[in-house]
């Protein structure tokens, strides 16, 4: 397996979908660099050359926040919200969905379980 910024690149896939495989880089992302790196999108991982994975990679490095830089941004974003005491710092604090959702059904992966009160009585 190539691997790509400490992450291991699915070797059977094109490049194209298999550079997803990377926190932060999605469809469109991997199309642009890899049409900045001049590599066909229709190659499978498996094929390309140490160089070009060289280039990718030092292409990533240099353009995007990726892996656990991003993931450590998001959860200072987050923190900073948190201590604020912003809307969104307390729907997180309380664990309740953050962008606008209706709260009055749904919203079961936040919340989690329904909670049942009163007493349940067996027959």
């Amino acid at each position: 397996m190539p691997r790509l910024l400490g992450v291991d690149i699915p070797r059977e896939k094109r490049i194209d979908a298999a550079l997803r495989y990377i926190h932060g880089i999605g469809w469109t992302r991997s199309r642009l660099l890899l049409e900045e790196a001049k590599i066909d999108a229709a190659r499978r991982a498996k094929d390309l050359s140490d160089e070009e994975i060289a280039r990718l990679a030092g292409l990533i490095q240099n353009k995007y926040i990726t892996e656990g830089e991003l993931r450590r941004t998001v959860n200072q974003n987050i923190r900073r919200h948190m201590d604020i005491g912003t809307g969104r710092g307390l729907r997180h604090r309380r664990g309740l969905p953050v962008r606008g959702q209706r709260t009055r059904t749904n919203a079961r992966t936040r919340k989690g379980h329904k909670s049942i009160f009163g007493k349940i009585r067996k027959k």
